[in-house]
C-alpha cells in the first residue's frame, strides 16, 4: 500500500454511513470500462468516499459531481481534487438533496446522464428508486446508464429471471425501467474494512418500456400482494383483491397456471396480468 493509499485509509469508518472503501484496482478498472466513459460524459459520483473510484474516473470525463454525506470525507476529498476544473463536490444526504438547486450555479455540472458509484448497501433500495423512479412514477430524469457496486444478494436479484430463486417483486420494478446485467463478481477483501458479504457490480440502462402497463399503480398493488408470500400460490395471495375463482378464470384465460406462485411470472405476464384484471371494482 502505497503512502497516498494509506493517507486515504487513515480515516476511520463510520457504522452509521455503511462505510467500506473499494481498494482493488482490478476492480476499479472493471467499473471504468463499464460506465462506457468518453471526453464529454458528465458523471454523477454517489459516495466518493476516500476517492478511490474519484480518482480514476476525472481524467476520462468533462464533469464530475460527487454527493458525499460525510463532512470529514468531504474536507479530504477537497484537498485531493479540489483543484481539478471538471471535479465538484456537495455535502449532503444523496436521498434527500434536490441535486438541480447546488447545481444551478454550476452549468458545466448540470444534468449529469451516467451514474458510477460505489452505494452505500444500506440504503441500495432507495437510492435505486431515486435514480430510476418507481413504475407508476418513473424518474423524471433518464440516465444513460447507471453502474453501481452493490451487495451480491441484490445484485443477483435485480438480473434474476423468472422461475429463480433470487426473482422477486424488485427484479420486476427495476426490469419495468431499466435493463440490467451483472458486470463481475467482487469479494470481500477488494475493500477496506471488508464486509461481511461479497459484492457485484452491475449496470443498469434506463429505457422507456415498449408496452407499458394500462395502469402502473394497479401493476405495483398487483406486484406488492403478489410476492407478499412466496410459499403461497399467487390466486392465494391476491385473494384479498380477486377471488380465488376469478383468479382461476383469469389464470386460464391467459394461459397461466392455475396453481402458478409470483416468480413464475415474468414482467411481460405480470404487465398482461394487470392489463386484464380491474382491482378497483
Amino acid at each position: 500500500m502505497t503512502k497516498k493509499t494509506k493517507q486515504r485509509f487513515s480515516f476511520r469508518p463510520r457504522k452509521q454511513f455503511g462505510q467500506h472503501w473499494l481498494r482493488d484496482k482490478q476492480v476499479l478498472e472493471r467499473i471504468i470500462i463499464a460506465a462506457e466513459l468518453n471526453q464529454s460524459d458528465r458523471i454523477l459520483e454517489i459516495g466518493p468516499g476516500t476517492g478511490n473510484l474519484t480518482e480514476q474516473l476525472l481524467p476520462e470525463i468533462s464533469a464530475l459531481v460527487s454527493v458525499e454525506i460525510d463532512r470529514d470525507l468531504c474536507k479530504r476529498l477537497v484537498k485531493n481534487f479540489g483543484e481539478r476544473d471538471n471535479f465538484l463536490l456537495v455535502q449532503g444526504d444523496f436521498l434527500q438533496l434536490d441535486l438541480d438547486l447546488p447545481l444551478q450555479d454550476f452549468p458545466k455540472f448540470q444534468n449529469p446522464h451516467k451514474v458510477v458509484a460505489n452505494i452505500p448497501y444500506n440504503i441500495t433500495g432507495p437510492i435505486i428508486e431515486k435514480l430510476l423512479g418507481k413504475i407508476a412514477t418513473p424518474a423524471p430524469q433518464q440516465y444513460e446508464s447507471i453502474v453501481l457496486l452493490v451487495q451480491k444478494e441484490v445484485g443477483e436479484r435485480l438480473v434474476a429471471v423468472p422461475g429463480s430463486k433470487a426473482f422477486g417483486a424488485l427484479s420486476i420494478r427495476v426490469q419495468y425501467l431499466a435493463s440490467c446485467e451483472l458486470i463481475c463478481n467482487v469479494p470481500a477483501r477488494s475493500f477496506y474494512p471488508p464486509p461481511k458479504v461479497d459484492s457485484v457490480v452491475i449496470r443498469l440502462r434506463p429505457r422507456i418500456i415498449e408496452k407499458p402497463a394500462d395502469n402502473p399503480r394497479q401493476l405495483e398493488t398487483l406486484i406488492k400482494l403478489g410476492f407478499a408470500n412466496r410459499r403461497k400460490m399467487l390466486r392465494n395471495n391476491l385473494k384479498s383483491i380477486i377471488s380465488i375463482e376469478d383468479s382461476n378464470q383469469l389464470l386460464e384465460k391467459l394461459s397461466f397456471n392455475p396453481q402458478c406462485r409470483a416468480e413464475d411470472l415474468s414482467l411481460e405476464n405480470w404487465i398482461l396480468l394487470s392489463n386484464n384484471v380491474d382491482i378497483t371494482k
